[in-house]
């Protein structure tokens, strides 16, 4: 069994485990309950009425957040020519094609999203497998294969998070970090809960949204009663 630090086992005390929040007393008890001495992640945690077995309900998108998500995001684009010169201009990174493709073969992995150019794309296919699994493979589903690299790059540093439902139905996402405090992470949320609102599945019966829950990086979670999505929608 895995033994519980001091500062764990105090946040879980202030926790009601047979209690579900609303968003707003749940995000202030996350922060209340934030123990490590760097600046923590914020994330969320959402159980869909999907199963993702089917195509037609799969469940992924992007959304801009509000206020980013507090941390420098490395952006490498696949990009040759004057759509190279574009990305540099906005931001990315790392710019280039071949030359990072053999990089990345070779076990580099110093970057947190990739963009393409669609005439790219038949180069750099051959990074699936390493790319894929980590949800890193630009997708024009997202809006990562793209002659508009620019806007990308500026979208991706913004705040842009891309998202994607997993095996057992359920949507992980960062929300930003414990220092924005809770308007912040509330403007946050309201804004991805309601993207997650808008592509519900036409096939999806029932209650959308099965549970839902939010914690730090460090500290326990904490339930939010699914009720609340829908006025937290409607509050916008």
């Amino acid at each position: 069994m895995v033994k519980k630090g001091k500062k764990y086992t105090a946040g879980t005390e202030k926790i009601d485990r047979l209690r579900k929040y609303n968003f707003s007393d749940a995000i202030q008890l996350v922060l209340d309950c934030a123990y490590a001495k760097f600046d923590e992640t914020i994330d969320i945690a959402v159980r869909l009425s999907v199963d993702p077995r089917h195509a037609d309900q799969m469940v992924r998108g992007t959304v801009a957040l509000p206020h980013g998500v507090g941390k420098e995001v490395r952006v490498l684009v696949f990009a040759k020519g004057e759509k190279e010169i574009e990305a540099a201009d906005a931001g990315a990174d790392f710019v280039g094609c071949d030359e990072f493709v053999e990089k990345i073969q070779g076990g580099w992995m110093e970057f947190d999203k990739t963009i393409a150019t669609p005439d790219m794309m038949g180069t750099i296919s051959k990074l699936g497998r390493v790319l894929g699994p980590r949800g890193m493979m630009p997708n024009a589903k997202i809006g990562t294969v793209t002659f508009d690299v620019g806007r990308a790059v500026q979208e991706i540093k913004a705040g842009k998070i891309d998202f994607r439902v997993e095996k057992a139905g359920i949507l992980h996402a960062p929300m930003g970090k414990a220092s924005f405090g809770l308007e912040k992470l509330l403007d946050n949320i309201t804004a991805f809960i309601d993207t997650v609102t808008r592509l519900k599945p036409a096939s999806s019966k029932g209650a959308y949204f099965r549970s839902i829950a939010v914690s730090t990086s460090m500290g326990p979670g904490i339930k939010v009663d699914p009720v609340y999505a829908k006025e937290l929608v409607n509050s916008k």
